[in-house]
């Protein structure tokens, strides 16, 4: 936990409001995703924002989040922010949220932030990982945090195909019908496959994400490695531009956000990379 830079106390201190970011993560088997829904459907947000009105003595907490996660779908590194004229330590706002919160979500971390800080338009880029348990036998333990598939994948055909989507590119093929995001084209800034044991590790890292892009990506990789699609399908889904032809989506239980990555200057804490059965998994990135 890190207090604020001097430059952010001085922002707050003339504007009478703190503005407090936190680190998040959380198991969303339980939650229809982390936007908050209508009445009665359980969503990361209003759990989070219930839990840190306690904290503030009553008063109400609107929180802004790096990535609205889908339904079902994990974080370990989430990134939220939000604003309050109630003055507390951040100890106090990281252990007294978590005092409130239900075991499957918690708040690694809490840091004062200058004004001109916003969790989702500061992001220079997210990185999730879509993790594939793959073996003929279903999984008893970890069932909702892992996708399971029977077919024998195989990595070498997964990583030639996913070498077409990396760069800039119209992602039209790979989005949701529901995706509300105003324009299609992403820059993939990285893809990795890696092999730990039985499991399978799709690494992708973009500027931003269109809504169900990971999955969908996972979905047309998975095809290929099971031998069900040549290679070059990949490239050729990219091409065609209509979400019909990429197959199906692959469900959600696999798949964290793990990290959010900002300026410099704003000098966020920086955890391992999640999840947390993976954290002997070794770190592959490229330059961006």
């Amino acid at each position: 936990m890190t207090e604020a830079t001097p430059t952010a106390a001085a922002d707050m201190a003339a504007a009478g409001i703190f503005r407090v970011a936190l680190g998040i993560e959380y198991k969303g088997s339980r939650y229809r995703g982390f936007q908050r829904q209508r009445a009665g459907v359980p969503s990361i947000q209003e759990t989070l924002e219930k839990a840190l009105s306690k904290v503030a003595g009553g008063a109400p907490v609107n929180l802004s989040c790096a990535g609205r996660t889908d339904a079902l779908v994990h974080a370990s590194a989430q990134v939220v922010h939000f604003d309050t004229t109630v003055e507390r330590s951040l100890h106090a706002w990281v252990m007294g949220a978590n005092m409130n919160l239900p075991g499957d979500i918690s708040v690694a971390w809490a840091k004062f932030m200058p004004a001109q800080f916003d969790a989702r338009f500061s992001a220079r880029a997210r990185r999730y990982r879509y993790v594939i348990y793959n073996d003929q036998i279903r999984p008893a333990h970890m069932a909702e945090e892992v996708t399971w598939n029977h077919r024998p994948l195989d990595v070498s055909r997964m990583r030639e195909a996913a070498a077409a989507l990396v760069g800039t590119h119209d992602f039209s093929a790979f989005r949701a019908r529901q995706c509300q995001a105003k324009s299609p084209i992403k820059t993939v800034h990285h893809l990795h496959l890696q092999e730990f044991g039985r499991f399978i590790v799709l690494d992708i890292r973009a500027n931003a994400f269109l809504h169900h892009m990971v999955r969908n990506i996972a979905g047309v990789l998975m095809t290929i490695g099971a031998g069900e699609r040549p290679v070059e399908w990949a490239a050729q889904v990219l091409e065609n531009r209509v979400r019909r032809t990429g197959g199906v989506t692959a469900h959600p239980y696999g798949l964290y956000l793990v990290q959010v990555e900002y300026a410099p200057e704003f000098e966020l804490p920086v955890r391992y990379l999640g999840p947390h059965f993976l954290s002997g998994l070794p770190d592959i990135m490229a330059d961006a």
